[in-house]
């Protein structure tokens, strides 16, 4: 592939396989379109797919996965503790090589055209594609999630950029746009008590006085009968992977709460866990140049 995009589509399933399978396979065997990971979790009920392809079929892939999951969801029988807005919450996309940022926002835009016009599905520009500076935070966006929507998408402020001013009946709306690579990293704390998680994301997320590109929220694993502190590090480069868990543990000490594990969800950037390896075990001069994987792939 000579110009490729990665794109790492939500989906608002998380528990019913069948219905998993049929929107992930719409990446499968496609000619220059790959399939790198997608992963399910039942407590936020999200399935986060991620995959590269160039341009042109990668928007097929997409565009067709985004048709299965408006043809499969309905929202308004939806539940789970991440937030969303539609049965396709979000559908970033990073230019990974030889593609403009100019090129990947023009690409997000054609993209989110003809989602709207082929679905009926209204569609917000976030991030760098955002039409207006208060819909670059994808949080603004989808604040009143898929139940405040058919009143929020009324007002002029919240117009959609394409599709209908109506929220779909089934599938509710989606945001297109193009960001850096993220991270999504989740502390895991032992105690069930949800508003100590709450606590501690508020402290941690940058709205809240936090770290500079950290997004937070508590959330409640009811099946392992712990909370977690879920975050998105919006810019792994300026905010570390290792800054956001020693935080996240420094606030829980507070509480007599131990941090009893963490997960990353999707893929990550090598450099993101070279930096902490390195932070943990006090390396000295350390550069992503000395990992062997990196000469090998030169």
């Amino acid at each position: 592939m000579n110009k490729i995009m990665e794109c790492v589509p939500n989906f608002s399933e998380g528990r019913d396989k069948e219905k998993i399978e049929k929107i992930v396979e719409c990446f499968r065997a496609k000619k220059n379109v790959k399939l790198l990971d997608y992963s399910n979790d039942e407590d936020h009920n999200r399935l986060v797919v991620t995959v590269i392809g160039e341009p042109e079929p990668l928007k097929k892939s997409v565009v067709d996965a985004i048709g299965k999951a408006v043809e499969l969801i309905d929202m308004n029988q939806h539940s789970g503790q991440h937030p969303r807005m539609g049965a396709v919450d979000v559908v970033p996309f990073i230019p990974i090589k030889n593609v403009t940022p100019e090129e990947a926002v023009s690409f997000s835009k054609e993209v989110a055209q003809t989602v709207a016009k082929r679905y009926n599905l209204p569609v917000f520009l976030y991030e760098k594609s955002a039409s207006a500076p208060h819909r670059e935070n994808l949080a603004n966006i989808r604040k009143g999630e898929f139940e405040g929507m058919a009143e929020k998408i009324k007002k002029d402020d919240w117009k959609p950029d394409f599709g209908p001013a109506e929220r779909h009946p089934t599938a509710g709306a989606v945001a297109v746009g193009v960001r850096m690579p993220l991270v999504a990293y989740n502390v895991n704390l032992g105690t069930d008590n949800l508003e100590i998680a709450q606590s501690i994301a508020k402290k941690v997320r940058f709205i809240g006085g936090g770290l500079r590109f950290c997004k937070g929220m508590g959330v409640a694993l009811e099946e392992r009968g712990i909370t977690q502190v879920s975050m998105n590090l919006t810019d792994y480069t300026k905010t570390a992977i290792y800054r956001a868990h020693e935080l996240v543990r420094i606030e829980a000490n507070r509480y007599g709460v131990p941090v009893i594990g963490a997960e990353i969800v999707g893929l990550v950037p090598l450099e993101a866990l070279v930096d902490t390896a390195a932070y943990y075990l006090g390396l000295e001069n350390f550069s992503l140049n000395q990992v062997l994987e990196t000469k090998l792939m030169e």
